[in-house]
């Protein structure tokens, strides 16, 4: 069976069993009739896995059939980034060759390059701040980020693999590639509800906030950053029979400052469970932030913390879920996976796009929400 087709079956099985239309599930789950039937039909793949997670528990899923849909997700996504459709519907981040800490630089054309096997570069248009945009000026950068994203079928891949040591007998030769993938399968695993971003805007200008799947591309191009707690679900999948071994997850702190006086704005009231298989927490303003494992919850069940190692494989996927927070600063940051297979050993780093994560404190500033009754933003506190 195709990859997308057993996706695609999984959630017509689903779709079917719950007795709901497809109308009725497209309005709760924030996207469109005819997208649902694409997903359900194989025509298209969602590019997170928070619609197909909240399609299931709709449909009543049980936590096996959750680890399922995910399995099937992950295969499914990857093999649209060698070639499948990309889908507008929840838009992932644009992809970029991380090259260590980079500094921001003002807006380029798109470029793309792909060689077989490899991941994906692109180069994004920057997002900075700056004035107030028009309602016009808005939907062009959000059409902006959506276009680029689009046009990157793998944009699941985000990190980049560097071996500690070149192959024996290479003479300095290029390494060879990682024996895995590690990717952001999502930046709020608690989605919808529960997130902040820190805007350089004054309310009467900041537009109101789009459907759940769409809110980071929609606070990329207002210029946003992570408020408070960002959080970030890692999955890594193996790309060999032979099992790799994740021995570590750090944590490297670019810049620690403090936040500027800005506004937040609440994306919804905290909510949602979602499937939780291993989590860990991460203090930002800890003098040497490190990951730490810590109990997750999945539905009435909880998740017993486990620390590393972990072993992924061919077909065997593992999901990391970190409650990165801070109280009191505004960190730039980025993640190492260290791993090994054989007499084979590296490092895998994690960021945003080729840029490390940013994440503001919001302790003590302006929070607004959205009243769609008012049409207008509302401060909280």
């Amino acid at each position: 069976m195709d990859t997308g087709d057993r996706l695609a079956g999984l959630l017509r099985g689903l779709k079917e069993r719950s007795g709901l239309s497809y109308g009725a599930l497209a309005k709760r789950l924030h996207v469109s009739t005819s997208t649902l039937h694409r997903y359900c039909n194989g025509d298209a793949v969602p590019t997170d896995f928070a619609p197909v997670e909240r399609l299931g528990r709709l449909c009543g899923a049980t936590r096996e059939e959750l680890v399922e849909l995910h399995r099937a997700w992950i295969v499914a996504d990857e093999s649209r980034g060698r070639g499948g459709e990309a889908v507008v519907g929840p838009v992932a981040a644009p992809v970029v060759e991380p090259v260590g800490p980079v500094e921001a630089v003002g807006p380029v054309e798109p470029v793309a390059q792909v060689e077989a096997g490899e991941t994906v570069v692109v180069v994004t248009p920057g997002a900075g701040g700056g004035a107030a945009p028009s309602r016009t000026r808005f939907k062009g950068a959000l059409a902006a980020v959506a276009v680029v994203a689009l046009a990157v079928p793998g944009a699941y891949v985000v990190a980049r693999d560097g071996e500690k040591e070149p192959p024996r007998g290479s003479s300095g030769a290029t390494a060879a590639p990682a024996p895995l993938n590690a990717g952001i399968s999502s930046y709020n695993w608690a989605q919808p509800c529960g997130q902040y971003y820190v805007l350089d805007q004054k309310p009467q200008h900041v537009p109101p906030p789009p459907p759940p799947q769409d809110t980071r591309p929609w606070a990329r191009a207002l210029g946003g950053i992570d408020g408070g707690h960002m959080q970030l679900q890692i999955t890594v999948t193996g790309r060999t029979r032979e099992p790799v071994v994740l021995s570590r997850l750090r944590v490297r702190v670019v810049e620690r400052d403090r936040p500027p006086a800005r506004d937040a704005y609440s994306m919804g009231d905290g909510c949602g469970s979602g499937i939780t298989p291993q989590t860990f927490d991460v203090d930002l303003d800890a003098p040497r932030p490190y990951v730490k494992a810590v109990a997750g919850q999945d539905g009435d069940r909880v998740v017993p913390a486990k620390d590393f190692p972990y072993q992924v494989a061919t077909g065997d996927a593992e999901v990391l879920n970190l409650d990165v927070h801070t109280e009191e600063n505004a960190v730039a940051w980025y993640l190492e996976l260290e791993w090994s297979t054989g007499d084979r050993k590296g490092t895998l780093r994690i960021d945003d796009g080729g840029e490390p994560f940013r994440t503001h404190a919001i302790e003590g500033r302006t929070v607004y929400g959205y009243w769609p009754d008012e049409g207008e933003w509302v401060a909280q506190q």
